[in-house]
């Protein structure tokens, strides 16, 4: 691979346009057997840890259901995948965002064209007449939420709800999240769980390599070793900047609750001039350190303050990236946070 220049960030295709799924035969084996019975789920929660396939599962049984729109036609029955040719009508439509059968709830940009933290109230409503109306094909109408963290208002996660428990005909809801346990309970009742795990290396090299188109290097293994199963992050690490970035990060982590003010200083002034791809590798890498606490740790009030302090760590990122915020106090405000959750 060649090297990327500081300026730039390497970034993997959006969902809808990712044709390849490595790694989760076993998820996608599940939705395909339900898809052929007489008892499909009318709405599916697809969990898992950020960036390793959840979307492109989603969107995967999306375009396939949109271009079979009848469970037991021959295709359906023969099929061994949810594959549909990245030639096929369908997938370039859903690539497009341009089947008038799916509907997609995500972030969108603002009016300051930065991208929104939240899915707002108004997205979710649009549900309402989305489901109200005759699918335009004939078959399946499908929505993807992506994802359902991101409902943050409860107004939001209430009118998604609704629509779960009054599902009309041959609605279809993937609903990705990477926190299902923070949903609503009720929204998670009415969905049938799909847990996804992080992925194995070899299946991360191979998923990053086709996102990027390029043959499987040193550089793209390394990323991978250090991606935590993560295809996203593994593109990250491929930018030389970033490796170098995540190296530094990775001694500062280690060092808490202890840190060197001449050291923040220094990573807040580099994050500062820094292209946004580098803000978003210190947020990855302060992310999986406190999901490593939260994993192996025991005891019930130190639990709680990890969560306080990721709580508060994800509220003051959000607002550094909405009003374009100066990054060096908010490094060593992240810091102090960190240093107490390390002190346990």
């Amino acid at each position: 691979m060649s090297p990327a220049r500081a300026e730039d960030t390497i970034a993997p295709p959006h969902p809808r346009e990712t044709m390849t799924l490595c790694g989760h035969c076993e998820a996608e084996q599940a939705l395909l057997g339900a898809y052929r019975s007489t008892r499909m789920p009318h709405a599916w929660l697809i969990g898992g840890p950020p960036g390793i396939g959840k979307a492109t599962l989603a969107y995967r049984m999306a375009r396939f259901v949109l271009a079979h729109p009848d469970p037991g036609a021959p295709a359906v029955r023969a099929a061994q995948s949810l594959a549909v040719a990245p030639e096929h009508p369908v997938a370039r439509r859903v690539a497009a965002l341009a089947h008038g059968d799916l509907l997609a709830l995500e972030r969108t940009e603002g009016e300051s064209g930065a991208l929104r933290t939240v899915i707002t109230v108004d997205q979710v409503r649009r549900t309402v007449a989305f489901f109200g109306s005759t699918a335009g094909e004939g078959g399946w109408r499908v929505c993807v939420v992506d994802s359902a963290d991101e409902l943050k208002y409860p107004e939001a996660s209430n009118a998604l709800l609704k629509m779960l428990e009054e599902p009309p005909r041959r609605a279809l809801f993937l609903i990705v999240s990477y926190a299902p346990g923070r949903l609503l309970a009720t929204i998670r009742s009415r969905c049938r769980r799909l847990m996804l795990r992080p992925l194995a290396v070899e299946d991360l090299i191979e998923a990053a390599a086709a996102a990027l188109a390029v043959e499987a290097d040193a550089d793209l293994r390394r990323a991978a070793a250090l991606a935590d199963g993560s295809v996203a992050r593994a593109i990250k690490l491929c930018d030389p900047t970033s490796f170098a970035l995540r190296e530094r990060l990775a001694g500062l982590l280690d060092r808490l609750p202890h840190s060197d003010p001449r050291e923040l200083h220094a990573l807040g002034d580099s994050l500062s001039r820094a292209h946004e791809g580098a803000f978003e590798t210190f947020l990855d890498a302060v992310r999986d350190w406190l999901t490593g606490r939260l994993a192996h740790e025991r005891d019930g009030q130190r639990l709680a303050r990890i969560g306080e302090t990721w709580e508060a760590f994800n509220r003051a990122a959000g607002e550094v990236q909405v009003l374009n915020l100066d990054r060096k106090p908010f490094v060593f405000s992240a810091f102090g946070l960190l240093a107490e959750a390390a002190r346990g």
